[in-house]
């Protein structure tokens, strides 16, 4: 495997995310040369901030920290990258308002907290995983899958504080959590082009198509899934939560270009059509994150919802094959289970009726969105009380 080199010039395109050419073809050539940017690019701002921390240790970090939590201008003597960093998250773009920040999210509560648990592992995280890039990164971190579990928990404690009513302002728990995920991208990436990762083939380490194409597994896969789990969304609903994650995707670093203007299904999967035509073919380290990731999620399920985990275990395997189709699945090697299959059809179809009922009584609705509200509070251990700079949380993602 050829080895980066710390700065070094990526590739124009990288070979194993299909040909320049094949993408011009099927895509054009303005659409071909955005993505293939996107594949040669990381996110400059923080990957500045990390040289800057290497450089300067504890200081800078507890600088970063502090303009996290406090904002920049509560920050003495700022390193250069630092400042730049949160100038950028602290602009927020001119489509981000008070209904946007306080109601923006409230669609993602229309259904409970298990059905995004399944969404996130058996739809969202099973494809982030068939990313080779991805699964060579995750790899090279020397615990691919006995990290699992944790990594699972804190991408949904990150999720799901995130969605949270008002989390997104700045120095809210929303807010933090999004800049912590975004500083541990950057980490990650630096750590991957000290250990061989081969930007010939793939690219850039955790790139921007890597970003989007993960944006995509939280959106357009996940809101698909739990349409098939009986919580379909109306399309002003799904406008809603795509506008609220432009501002996510802002906050993570990912270029406006590649998803603003994103306000439904369609014009998703176009883009994400796109994605997937430079992702390049699963490897095997993605068979055993899938795997794993399903696994962790049934012992979840089993505590939260008291199924037997074997039992889950089957139910999962079924799910994903549902969310993916058995072609994608079959590639993993995932497990059919006719029965648990041949269950969930009659079982989603009677969520699917009880959730209908309860839209048509709009104050029903709203006391559903307003339980699952707070229940994700507890889940994340967010307080809802208002929070400034001075008295933000910090939901305890590792970097």
């Amino acid at each position: 495997m050829a080895r980066a080199t710390l700065g070094a010039k990526p590739p124009e395109w990288p070979a194993a995310r299909n040909s320049k050419p094949g993408i011009v073809a099927q895509f054009g050539d303005g659409r071909a040369a955005l993505v293939g940017w996107a594949l040669t690019t990381g996110d400059p701002l923080a990957d500045a901030v990390v040289e800057e921390i290497h450089a300067g240790g504890r200081d800078v970090r507890a600088k970063l920290h502090d303009g996290i939590e406090h904002g920049l201008a509560g920050v003495d003597n700022a390193p250069p990258g630092v400042a730049a960093l949160l100038e950028q998250t602290e602009a927020a773009p001119a489509y981000v308002d008070d209904a946007l920040l306080d109601e923006g999210s409230l669609p993602f509560f229309n259904a409970p907290a298990p059905v995004h648990i399944i969404s996130l592992a058996a739809a969202a995280l099973v494809r982030t995983y068939q990313s080779p890039s991805i699964a060579t990164v995750l790899a090279m971190t020397g615990r691919l899958v006995d990290a699992v579990p944790r990594r699972l928990r804190e991408t949904g404690r990150w999720v799901n504080t995130a969605m949270l009513p008002g989390s997104l302002r700045p120095g809210r728990s929303g807010y933090v959590a999004t800049l912590q995920v975004r500083m541990m991208h950057a980490h990650m990436r630096r750590l991957a082009r000290t250990r061989g990762y081969d930007e010939n083939a793939y690219g850039a380490p955790i790139n921007q198509v890597d970003l989007v194409r993960t944006w995509m597994d939280f959106t357009l896969v996940s809101y698909r899934a739990e349409e098939v789990m009986g919580f379909p969304l109306t399309p002003a609903e799904l406008t809603s939560l795509y506008r609220y994650w432009w501002y996510v995707g802002h906050l993570l670093g990912v270029d406006p270009r590649l998803i603003e203007g994103i306000a439904g299904h369609d014009d998703a999967q176009r883009v994400d059509d796109l994605l997937q035509a430079v992702t390049g073919p699963a490897i095997p380290e993605t068979a055993r994150l899938a795997a794993a990731t399903l696994e962790a999620i049934a012992g979840t399920l089993n505590e939260m919802t008291h199924v037997p985990h074997g039992l889950a275990r089957q139910a999962l395997h079924a799910l994903a094959r549902r969310f993916h189709g058995d072609a994608a699945m079959d590639e993993l090697g995932l497990p059919r289970s006719a029965v648990a299959n041949a269950l969930l059809s009659p079982a989603f179809q009677a969520v699917r009726t009880r959730h209908a009922r309860m839209r048509r009584d709009p104050a029903a609705r709203r006391r559903a969105q307003l339980t699952h509200i707070e229940a994700t509070r507890e889940l994340t251990g967010e307080t809802g009380e208002h929070q400034t700079y001075e008295h933000a949380t910090r939901p305890g993602l590792e970097l």
